[in-house]
């Protein structure tokens, strides 16, 4: 049988192309801001564009956030991309306001420290040994990216021997930033695979094997 994805729309994503990006790895793609069918997919895809401020704010008020805990508390798949990423943190600053996010992961979401912002196009990432999102991709791929704001400084730390802690990729546009987190059923990329060509579309294959 075909995974079942839902893309959920909480009025924010780039959701046709992610639709069309997931449904050529096979998967059987719904778009809906339905809580129930998000919850009963396969896979979750959460997408998200512009402000942390204001996806989040989508979020709550489409249930998003306790759909993500509900799910993930069960060991069910979920990804985050772009935006949709970055809310799984703890907090956003953006303009010196702060937001809260989800809080799956701590650490704050705040302004790329680089000449140019914001950063867009192509750029390389440093892939953990290991990775399974990554997985047949060549070394220096080249991923696309579309943020001014982003995670510069990973604060989980795991000291139990008997937990596998989250295998971290990083990017660099002026400093280090992360590019992508693989944490058990939680996975999620700063960079848009639906934009990323081959690489990209190898990416939500292997997340999409996942379900």
């Amino acid at each position: 049988m075909q995974p079942r994805v839902v893309i959920f729309d909480y009025g924010s994503g780039n959701l046709r192309s992610a639709q069309r990006a997931v449904e050529r790895t096979g998967a059987d793609v719904t778009v809906t801001g339905d809580p129930h069918a998000a919850l009963e997919a396969d896979g979750l895809l959460v997408p998200g564009v512009g402000a942390f401020a204001a996806c989040m704010a989508g979020l709550l008020a489409a249930g998003g956030d306790r759909v993500i805990g509900k799910r993930l508390a069960g060991g069910r798949p979920v990804l985050g991309i772009c935006v949709g990423m970055q809310i799984l943190f703890a907090q956003g600053v953006e303009h010196g306001v702060t937001t809260q996010g989800c809080d799956e992961w701590p650490g704050t979401v705040e302004r790329l420290n680089a000449p140019v912002v914001p950063h867009m196009g192509w750029n390389t990432v440093d892939v953990p040994e290991g990775s399974q999102l990554f997985a047949g991709t060549d070394e220096g791929e080249r991923f696309y990216f579309v943020h001014s704001y982003g995670v510069r400084n990973w604060e989980l730390e795991v000291t139990s021997p008997y937990v596998r802690p989250p295998l971290v990729t990083w990017s660099t546009h002026g400093t280090p930033f992360v590019a992508a987190v693989e944490n058990g059923p939680l996975w999620a990329t700063q960079f848009h695979p639906e934009k990323s060509g081959d690489a990209g579309a190898r990416l939500l294959a292997n997340w999409v094997a996942t379900l």
